[in-house]
């Protein structure tokens, strides 16, 4: 395996890439979420698409306008289709065996890549998509639940409420929140995700981290009977812990692999 980093063009601006290469002829092309290079969070997707090669797969990743190394004006992930577009021909380019790729992204990648119709990829893996509108909408009821259910296990917090240390208006506005009903059919920006990917016929793997704000907004908003889903009940955002990690390997290996 091979660690390689290269310049391609994106309407006129030049983005920064890396492709840790391997002889597969199916491929993973990393997006990043939010604002991060395509390192990741100290170096995780670096490493990530290390372990992806070492067996056999090429990855690619990259910094889309604006972000890290690359030129141009950062317009956010609803603008990213043509950014991901550009890296997919620059990956076919640069390891011309490839013959399938299959797309990966988190967060706000994940809701990239499906406003982007699939971007002209061959698979999706969409780990935890983000479906929030602004920071001022009240959680999803689905959240609120798992934030009690924990808090219900904590001794400690248990102990904060009988003393008095909890705001009850505060508590009875959280429990009146966790009551609501989930939405019949998604809404907003989940609706938009929804129908970016209705006409999509390659394979989609929704990968949901359990202990994660953004992932269970996603369920709560979504069809919970959707077979593409998968859950990893301890694995948080970034999915940081080592047995998280090695469920999102095997995830992403399945889908290579199929």
């Amino acid at each position: 395996m091979t660690r390689r980093h290269f310049t391609f063009d994106c309407a006129g601006d030049r983005l920064v890439a890396t492709l840790d290469d391997a002889a597969g002829a199916t491929a993973l092309l990393l997006v990043s979420g939010g604002n991060e290079i395509r390192a990741g969070a100290w170096n995780g997707q670096a490493h990530f698409a290390a372990r992806i090669a070492a067996h056999g797969f090429p990855v690619l990743r990259f910094d889309r306008r604006g972000v890290g190394d690359s030129e141009g004006e950062n317009r956010g992930f609803r603008a990213s289709a043509v950014d991901i577009a550009a890296a997919l021909e620059a990956l076919r380019t640069r390891a011309p065996q490839v013959r399938r790729v299959i797309g990966l992204g988190n967060c706000d990648a994940a809701s990239a890549l499906m406003l982007a119709r699939g971007a002209g990829l061959d698979g999706l893996a969409l780990s935890n998509p983000w479906t929030i509108e602004t920071d001022e909408e009240d959680a999803p009821a689905e959240v609120v639940r798992d934030h009690y259910r924990r808090r219900l296990a904590d001794p400690a917090a248990i102990g904060r409420l009988l003393t008095g240390k909890v705001s009850l208006i505060k508590l009875a506005r959280s429990l009146a929140s966790a009551a609501r009903p989930t939405p019949a059919a998604p809404t907003g920006l989940a609706a938009e995700i929804s129908q970016g990917i209705a006409d999509f016929t390659g394979p989609v793997r929704f990968l949901i981290a359990g202990r994660d704000r953004t992932g269970l907004a996603f369920l709560s908003r979504w069809d919970k009977a959707d077979g593409r889903i998968r859950t990893c009940p301890g694995a948080s955002h970034s999915y940081v812990e080592a047995d998280a990690q090695d469920w999102l390997l095997g995830q992403v290996l399945e889908m290579l692999r199929t």
